[in-house]
């Protein structure tokens, strides 16, 4: 059987011989290249959801990949795609990197400049170690080696617009229908998910920050378990902490969480810092927030923008909420959609805060009445996104509008 062989680099012409070498192995079939991180995660998982079958033997990632650098973006592979062996190349061959490419999950590693013997030795042993690897865990390898669970990212077009409370109710809507549900606080420097929940913490995500290999018993020291069964990621009390959390290890907890829980809630809030931009680009939904005000619109359209040009989403992969929505309001939600030209949630959550001061006064937002006409909306949007079981969709007023499957830009379930 052919070792199907995907090559992943940023340089066009380091890809093309790269390509023309691997055309030349015995039993090799090099797929199409893709040419950046997250086209390659796309790709993979986009496979897996079809079939572990359809996932490629080897990966082999080029150094000169971006956005996200290749040794955290093998680590990502690594975790989320098991029985995929990636090989990286490099001009730096020294045992320091040798080390640091195996820590992150590489099953080998091939100089520059490339060399037949070598790239084929390596190509063959990688492929040999997957095969085994697929044939021990026999039909649970999908499960096993499957995209893992959904994260959705919520972010404000500016402060004030509502991003925390959609958070928090979109977790609590996946955890009340039996989905193990986590919410993440990587508004690192004012997030308030504590405040809203009546928290009192320890740890946050400034903890797990300097940990290179997050295992499962150091992430469920971290999290802090609610009285409504979700489990809780906070922002750290010293705003000033918020620093120590970088994208790499944004991008580390996005990647444990995913693998132990089947929703993952973060509020990145509506500053842009490198651990919320990992995050939202990681992310299988990523929803910006805003409110029917030409100073909110704009900053949605602004926000979009730089998310575009820092190469973190396009606009079509992004879907926009609007929230405070009222009939006689001048800025509809089609004209918000025209405007910053992403998805639109066909869900939009009604201007009704008297709901709201009562509980958010005290701390106690997931005590909102079900009767709550923001709270049926935003439960609702969470069955738009899918992030409530089939079984329990429709079941209660609060799930209304949840058989309505997914909106906007999904990268994994497509």
């Amino acid at each position: 059987m052919p070792t199907r062989i995907l090559p992943a680099g940023a340089d066009p012409d380091a890809v093309r011989s790269l390509v023309t070498l691997l055309s030349q192995l015995p039993d090799a079939e090099p797929q199409p290249p893709v040419t950046d991180s997250t086209q390659l995660v796309d790709t993979l998982a986009r496979l897996a959801a079809e079939s572990v079958d359809e996932l490629p033997e080897v990966v082999v990632v080029h150094e000169r990949i971006g956005p996200v650098p290749a040794l955290e973006l093998i680590r990502e592979v690594a975790l989320r795609f098991p029985a995929v062996g990636v090989i990286l190349v490099t001009t730096d061959a020294s045992p320091g990197l040798f080390a640091a490419a195996m820590d992150s999950g590489a099953r080998g590693l091939v100089a520059l400049p490339l060399s037949y013997e070598e790239l084929a030795n390596r190509v063959q042993a990688v492929a040999q170690w997957s095969t085994g690897v697929r044939r021990h865990l026999g039909h649970g390898a999908e499960v096993v080696a499957g995209v893992g669970g959904t994260v959705v990212t919520v972010s404000g077009a500016k402060g004030g617009v509502g991003a925390t409370l959609t958070a928090i109710q979109l977790a609590l809507a996946a955890q009340a229908s039996g989905r193990a549900t986590a919410l993440v606080d990587l508004d690192l420097q004012t997030g308030d998910i504590a405040s809203y929940l009546d928290v009192q913490f320890r740890r946050s995500v400034a903890d797990l920050a300097a940990i290179t290999d997050i295992s499962p018993r150091v992430l469920a020291d971290a999290v802090f378990r609610h009285d409504t069964g979700l489990a809780l990621l906070l922002a750290p009390g010293e705003g000033e902490r918020g620093e120590e959390v970088t994208d790499r290890a944004a991008r580390q907890l996005v990647s444990a969480l995913r693998s132990r829980y089947e929703v993952v809630v973060v509020d990145c809030g509506a500053q842009l810092g490198g651990a919320g931009a990992a995050a939202v680009e990681m992310a299988d939904t990523a929803l910006l927030v805003t409110t029917p005000d030409v100073i909110a619109v704009r900053a949605a359209k602004r926000t979009v923008r730089m998310w575009d040009r820092l190469q973190i989403r396009k606009a079509e992969e992004t879907t926009v909420v609007v929230n405070r929505h009222t009939r006689n309001t001048e800025i509809q939600p089609a004209l918000v959609q025209r405007i910053t030209g992403t998805a639109l949630a066909r869900t939009a959550v009604p201007a009704n805060f008297k709901e709201l001061q009562g509980v958010v006064d005290a701390g106690r937002v997931h005590e909102l009445d079900a009767k709550s006409t923001v709270k049926q909306a935003l439960w609702a949007l969470a069955g738009e996104l899918g992030l409530v079981r089939a079984a329990d969709e429709g079941g209660s007023g609060s799930h209304r509008g949840g058989g309505r499957g997914p909106v906007g830009f999904r990268r994994r379930k497509e």
